[in-house]
């Protein structure tokens, strides 16, 4: 991009040059091929990855960080020198748990690129070179220019979601019992998880799920597929949380169970088909 020229032909000045720099905005879907990669940067939260302040830190080593990467880093790693940008932020719709993998068609976001010195990029090459650097760990939709606007729009939509889990439970669960779970749908009341309440209000939320499938793997251990409203929290779902989610899963099959693995399986965006509930009920938040 060429430099405005002032009177007399001369090139602008710096102030010139920094308002030539422009601020752009690329969309895309990841999947998160990998557990133990979180979405954003996950910065330790003592020394908050401080540089003054990291050095001696015994909660990362000194390392400002507790993970060695993320959806983020993976991403703007390469988009940002690509484009010549001075700084780059990760709009995404939503977030899984660091040991959660995103499957389907993706989890939309956007990558907001600040201050660009070179707009001209082949973003098809680049969204290649991202994925092979990545080492398998994440695949990307097809970069796509947008406006501003598109970062509250992911931020703001709710979308219902397709979930798979492994259940380990207390005591072998009868298989009876276990198909007359299939198709069980309610709108359960959600207390604020206690492994979230230091960051979250104590509220109760009422979110809608629904059984659509539970298989026996072992005797006291269940293949279960839900379909679930957005905002919530699953692994709860299944343990019960200690009474803070009624019903759960434990309480539908009397016996305590646990979430050993959990997979997004769909995010159920208006381009995607699959299960949606058809309308919220009363109530719901």
């Amino acid at each position: 991009m060429s430099e405005t020229p002032s009177p007399g032909g001369v090139t602008g000045d710096r102030s010139d040059r920094r308002s030539a720099r422009l601020d752009l905005w690329f969309e895309s879907r990841y999947r998160k091929l990998v557990r133990g990669l979180p979405q954003t940067i996950f910065w330790c939260p003592a020394c908050k990855g401080n540089r003054r302040r990291r050095e001696g830190c015994a909660t990362c080593g000194g390392f400002g960080k507790l993970t060695k990467e993320s959806v983020q880093e993976l991403v703007a790693r390469r988009m940002v020198p690509a484009f010549r940008a001075r700084s780059s932020a990760f709009h995404g719709a939503g977030r899984e748990d660091i040991d959660v993998l995103m499957l389907g068609a993706g989890r939309p976001f956007v990558i907001e690129l600040n201050g660009v010195r070179n707009p001209e990029v082949d973003l098809e090459a680049l969204r290649r070179e991202i994925v092979e650097r990545a080492g398998g760990a994440i695949e990307l939709a097809p970069f796509v220019r947008v406006k501003r606007d598109r970062v509250p729009h992911w931020k703001e939509s709710h979308f219902d979601k397709v979930y798979r889990a492994e259940v380990a439970c207390a005591a072998p669960v009868a298989a009876d019992l276990v198909a007359r779970t299939v198709g069980f749908e309610e709108v359960v009341v959600q207390r604020t998880p206690q492994r979230v309440a230091h960051r979250r209000a104590d509220l109760d939320r009422r979110r809608r799920v629904r059984v659509v499938d539970l298989q026996v793997m072992a005797p006291d251990r269940l293949e279960l597929r839900l379909l679930c409203q957005h905002g919530t929290y699953v692994k709860e779902w299944i343990s019960g949380d200690e009474g803070r989610t009624v019903p759960s899963l434990a309480s539908l099959l009397g016996t305590a169970c646990r979430c050993d693995v959990l997979d997004v399986l769909e995010i159920l965006t208006d381009d995607v088909e699959g299960p949606r509930f058809a309308a919220p009920a009363p109530g719901e938040d």
